[in-house]
């Protein structure tokens, strides 16, 4: 995807949302999972979903069942969205940290590969909304690592970029494709091993850092 760069000073901030900001990985995995049990199919691990979070879901169920995917996308698009709560909830000072930068004077966007009717449904849920400027899916376009959905989401914003925050090697690399800093979180999805061997900016167990190298705009 081809945009202008903005030439403004940049203000917008990029967040990952599952594992990211949000923990929610078991009810992701128990939706995934659900749909085995509803085609009889023997189902991969925790473990083995839990490696490829972050991908589109058809090339996740691709990996497991290529000849069932399109069953299994649309049961788990009907699981889903009525079990997402369950578990689900955002991690701990995360809305402290986002209405600090908001406070700040930063812009700060969701960039996801949910769907974005998904994501702005959940993002609503977990209490979020008010501490985000935007919420961009990935709808029909390429996901990460390609850097689209971070330049849509920055593009809504009306600014160019500081950071891209995922807690996944995609994340990572769709940062470095945008130009971004990037800060990887190590309490989602891919271990610290795996996030340093895509060499972020700031590899942290939490988003506290943020707040350091953050400062209020003037």
């Amino acid at each position: 995807m081809q945009r202008s760069v903005s030439t403004a000073e940049p203000r917008g901030i990029l967040f990952d949302l599952d594992g990211t900001l949000v923990d929610s990985l078991p009810d992701i995995i128990d939706s995934f999972l659900h749909g085995f049990a509803h085609l009889g199919l023997t189902a991969p691990s925790h473990d083995e979903v839990r490696a490829l979070i972050g991908q589109p879901l058809e090339a996740m169920y691709t990996v497991f069942a290529p000849e069932h995917v399109p069953t299994l996308c649309k049961v788990y698009r009907e699981h889903y969205p009525a079990n997402f709560h369950r578990r689900s909830r955002p991690f701990r000072g995360v809305r402290r940290t986002l209405s600090a930068l908001r406070e700040r004077g930063y812009l700060l966007a969701v960039a996801t590969t949910k769907r974005g009717d998904m994501a702005r449904r959940f993002v609503e849920a977990m209490g979020l909304s008010d501490v985000l400027h935007h919420v961009q899916g990935t709808d029909g376009f390429p996901h990460k690592p390609a850097p689209d959905v971070l330049y849509r989401a920055l593009d809504a914003l009306g600014t160019s970029g500081l950071w891209m925050v995922g807690d996944t090697t995609l994340d990572v690399r769709a940062g470095q494709a945008a130009g971004l800093r990037t800060y990887a979180v190590t309490w989602g999805t891919h271990s610290q091993a795996e996030l340093a061997s895509a060499s972020p900016d700031e590899l942290q167990p939490d988003l506290e850092r943020l707040l350091d190298l953050l400062p209020p705009r003037r």
